[in-house]
């Protein structure tokens, strides 16, 4: 951020010190149109806005006197070993923030060692995803549409590639009515592409279109049966995306899935459901380590992150902020928008007295405030 010095002339660089920095940045330099998509909540943003309020509400009992002169923030993720319990949520259109888009993405997470969920509607192909950073770790996110053989080979395509997970996103048997969206006539221009599907959907520019794709695409009849299916063309493990009851989540151990994401899409989907961290507690207490519980919506903060992880989330998934972070600086600003948040986490985690991700747990929380 450059603030000008009037006498001098000169530019001085604004420290970029916590999340919220970048945020106000993004919301300055983005057009309207574009900061309008990436803000936007379904209806009256309730949802969206208490995934904030709610890590607000939850307090901490730090212990002290713990020796916490050396740290270790690294964990893992089904079985794979990353930096920090911080990860990348899929998060669609990168190119809108940053001309390189999903690859300035890529490049972040692999420097940073930790784990980035690409977005079925990316502007970058997952192809040149891979081959912009090759070391790095990631699973694909998948929705399932009307014709299966679009959903069947983009998870052949992404299980070629080594992408190593499947993140099924169950909240969307339609899109959420983002007011500001259609107020705004929201549309991808027309340089920019959901690169996925590029030359898939052969239609008349004056088709109906959603978000970059023919309307109606998405498959509304989706359900637990398809999980199956799911099962059936990939050996890829598939972590389910978007439960928020501890009944949806009893189905999806059931179902043998190996994860699951505790989401309200950022509170983009249906308006007046739980806050993503208040959702929690009952689909950790329910699922009892059978299956890895992870959440996103919300995190702006390490002591947030310090939060979902007492409350039993393996790790969490940041969506807005890693757009915020390209919107910046492309690829540098991102691995900013990582590093502030690994920094804080390790921070928040010795003043509590915990030296290691293993010793953070429920009794860190005082639940009794909840």
């Amino acid at each position: 951020m450059n603030i000008c010095n009037r006498e001098g002339g000169r530019c001085a660089e604004m420290a970029m010190v916590c999340l919220t920095d970048f945020e106000e940045y993004a919301k300055e330099h983005l057009s309207k149109a574009t900061w309008d998509y990436y803000a936007a909540g379904a209806d009256e943003c309730c949802t969206r806005d208490d995934n904030l309020l709610a890590y607000k509400r939850i307090r901490l009992r730090p212990r002290i006197l713990r020796d916490v002169s050396v740290s270790d923030t690294r964990t893992t993720v089904q079985g794979t070993e990353i930096s920090f319990p911080v990860g990348i949520a899929p998060t669609a259109f990168h190119c809108l923030a940053w001309h390189e888009g999903e690859v300035a993405t890529a490049r972040a997470t692999e420097a940073l060692n930790t784990c980035y969920i690409t977005s079925t509607y990316s502007t970058c192909s997952v192809e040149e995803i891979v081959a912009a950073a090759p070391n790095g770790y990631r699973w694909f996110q998948l929705y399932v549409y009307r014709d299966r053989k679009l959903s069947e080979q983009i998870v052949h395509r992404v299980e070629g590639l080594g992408y190593k997970a499947l993140v099924l996103t169950v909240d969307v048997p339609y899109t959420g009515k983002r007011r500001n969206d259609i107020r705004n006539q929201f549309k991808l221009p027309p340089h920019l592409k959901v690169k996925n599907f590029d030359g898939v959907f052969q239609q008349e520019t004056a088709a109906p279109e959603e978000y970059g794709i023919p309307a109606n695409t998405l498959d509304p009849s989706i359900s637990w049966k398809d999980v199956y299916w799911l099962q059936s063309i990939t050996r890829l493990p598939i972590i389910i995306k978007g439960i928020l009851t501890k009944e949806d989540a009893e189905l999806a151990v059931e179902h043998g899935v190996q994860g699951i994401i505790v989401s309200n899409h950022g509170g983009r989907q249906l308006d007046g459901g739980p806050a993503s961290i208040d959702a929690l507690s009952e689909i950790v207490d329910t699922v009892q380590g059978r299956i890895e519980i992870y959440v996103d919506g919300g995190i702006r903060t390490g002591s947030d992150v310090l939060k979902a992880l007492a409350l039993g989330a393996k790790c969490v998934f940041i969506g807005r902020p890693a757009v915020w972070g390209l919107a910046y600086k492309g690829e540098e600003g991102l691995r900013e928008v990582l590093q502030i948040l690994n920094d804080e986490f390790r921070l928040s985690m010795a003043l509590s007295g915990c030296r290691n991700v293993a010793e953070i747990n429920r009794n860190l929380i005082q639940c009794s405030k909840l």
